[in-house]
């Protein structure tokens, strides 16, 4: 019998080779249950948009190789109204390269060592991983919003990005002795293996904020964080090991759940415990179609530049033209079946919505 568990309902379609994914992590030893959200979908030989509980053991591939990953959110200063995307766009250039800031000093500052993957510090990377600036579409229940102490009238940025280089290092490292396997909890290798997972962990927190820095020196505005989640970790539950990958915890306070960069995100509320989903959500829309397959299925419907402006009236800086037709909102799922899924499921409530107003990839061409 299976101890893995779909939460999506009836209108959300979820592929037969995630679902295969998902049977799979569930029966390996030591897991008592495996749990797909509304957003899961194959990944490279493990689920993506599930959380798995292991007992006295753990599996580092199903956290991955961006171990740290997340979503940090900031209030600008920036009215929203005000906001002049043509100059934005031409401002917000060079991210790809080093930042020119102390890596060592703020690493330090962080209490992870200084020569910590320096030079990747404050880069968003490729993939998924963006940046965005987006305004409030609606408020959906104001008075939550407003304990949030958030602003109809203000621009918010969006930073989705993790430990870069340094999680695959340590996934590589792993797999290169053990491939698939688990460390038993207890081993030498367990515990040096969490603690390079705690450190990326940290460092992706920390190149959020970077990031998120860079974005608003760049248009000489200010801004504070709200909040910061991570959507791929290992952490200790209940006497065993929650592993998410690509899933946004329930029990951190508020969470975006962003779309496609032509849909709205959806900043919400988690509701009360949900041990049944292993306190966790949905961490975004989830992919329709493999990579490899989007560019041929738009190309012959969408010339690059046509993909550089949403139906939002949102703009799009990506200049990798094969990126930017596997990014495109077409190669995703409808983020509002999702966020429905999640309320159905009585997982959350919906605070407000937000709608893209500049979407940065990469300036790389």
């Amino acid at each position: 019998m299976s101890n893995s568990i779909v939460i999506a309902s009836d209108k959300s379609w979820i592929e037969g080779e995630a679902l295969r994914q998902l049977d799979h992590a569930a029966s390996l030893p030591g897991m008592e249950k495996a749990v797909g959200l509304p957003d899961l979908h194959p990944g490279k030989g493990i689920p993506v948009g599930a959380a798995f509980l292991s007992r006295d053991i753990i599996y580092p591939h199903l956290v991955g190789n961006d171990i740290g990953c997340g979503m940090g959110l900031w209030i600008t200063e920036q009215k929203a109204h005000k906001f002049k995307i043509d100059k934005a766009v031409k401002k917000l250039d060079g991210f790809e390269m080093p930042w020119g800031g102390n890596s060592a000093e703020e690493l330090s500052n962080a209490d992870l060592p200084p020569d910590l993957w320096p030079y990747a510090l404050g880069t968003i990377g490729s993939g998924n991983h963006f940046a965005e600036f987006q305004s409030v579409d609606k408020v959906v229940n104001q008075d939550v919003f407003e304990e949030m102490a958030l602003n109809k009238s203000q621009l918010y940025l969006l930073v989705h990005s993790g430990s870069r280089g340094l999680g695959e290092s340590i996934l590589r490292r792993h797999v290169d002795k053990y491939a698939g396997k688990g460390l038993e909890a207890g081993t030498e290798d367990f515990e040096s293996y969490i603690a390079r997972h705690n450190q990326a962990v940290d460092w992706g927190v920390l190149n959020r904020r970077i990031i998120a820095r860079r974005f608003l020196e760049a248009l000489g505005i200010d801004g504070e964080r709200q909040l910061d989640v991570c959507h791929n970790s290992v952490l200790p539950f209940e006497g065993g090991w929650l592993h998410r990958k690509g899933a946004a915890p329930a029990d951190q306070g508020p969470v975006v759940i962003p779309g496609s960069r032509g849909s709205l995100s959806y900043l919400v509320r988690p509701k009360a415990e949900n041990q049944f989903a292993l306190l966790s959500l949905a961490h975004g829309a989830g992919r329709k179609w493999k990579r490899s397959d989007a560019k041929s299925r738009l190309s012959h419907k969408y010339k690059v530049t046509d993909l550089t402006k949403t139906d939002l009236g949102g703009r799009v800086i990506c200049e990798d033209k094969a990126l930017i037709y596997e990014e495109a909102p077409q190669a995703y799922k409808d983020i509002s079946q999702v966020i429905e899924d999640l309320i159905q499921f009585d997982l959350i409530e919906v605070v407000a919505t937000l709608k893209p107003v500049i979407t940065y990839k990469t300036r790389r061409r």
